[in-house]
């Protein structure tokens, strides 16, 4: 796997970055897939194969687990019926960044700002009570309509799915307690899901994405 010499010379000053480790996990073609339940729905038959391939609790997940295999989602009805959301381990962690910062057992409004498809903003939903209200956002309108199906699929009545642009919120000034942005970003993190995404990386879209 040929990475971004301009990539790794950049990362070669950041504490803690180990070169060569990084390049052998791209270069291993492992792929680690995990799942986060639905709290609502999450009374998965003991017979199917998600619950038979859940080898691992994810550390910082309330409801994250680790699966030995990676399954055909798409021929599971439990996928469908929003059950579970495929997501990265490591997108999990907004759940303690929340955890720590805001207390959960009260009604808090919280502002998803670039919320497609539904990762976190399903996780957000989760965690707070059912008197809390969350607006889940996302700019670009073809990426509304699987947010919007994410959404309804994990099946909760205190989220709102909007297609605005950022500034259009400016004018709610202190009226959500929470705002959480996964910024749009240079795609770095799929190098080793998506080859493509290694040609698709350049210093420009990395300007371009700030």
């Amino acid at each position: 796997m040929n990475l971004p010499t301009s990539l790794m010379n950049s990362m070669d000053d950041l504490p803690g970055f180990d070169r060569e480790s990084f390049i052998r996990i791209h270069e291993s073609g492992v792929q680690v897939t995990s799942i986060r339940l639905n709290p609502r729905k999450h009374k998965i038959n003991p017979q199917s194969a998600i619950s038979q391939s859940a080898i691992e609790k994810v550390p910082w997940s309330s409801f994250g687990f680790y699966l030995s295999e990676r399954p055909v989602f798409t021929l599971d009805p439990l996928f469908h019926a929003g059950v579970y959301y495929v997501q990265e381990a490591s997108s999990m962690f907004l759940e303690q960044a929340l955890r720590q910062t805001v207390d959960l057992s009260q009604p808090i409004k919280v502002l998803d700002l670039c919320a497609a498809p539904g990762g976190k903003s399903t996780l957000i939903q989760s965690l707070i009570n059912e008197e809390s209200l969350l607006v889940s956002n996302e700019v670009i309108k073809a990426r509304v309509n699987i947010l919007q199906e994410n959404i309804t699929k994990w099946g909760a009545a205190n989220v709102v799915v909007t297609n605005n642009d950022a500034k259009d919120f400016s004018s709610l000034t202190n009226y959500f307690d929470v705002m959480v942005i996964d910024a749009p970003c240079s795609g770095s993190g799929l190098f080793r899901k998506d080859r493509d995404a290694i040609h698709e990386w350049s210093p420009q879209n990395v300007e371009l994405c700030s």
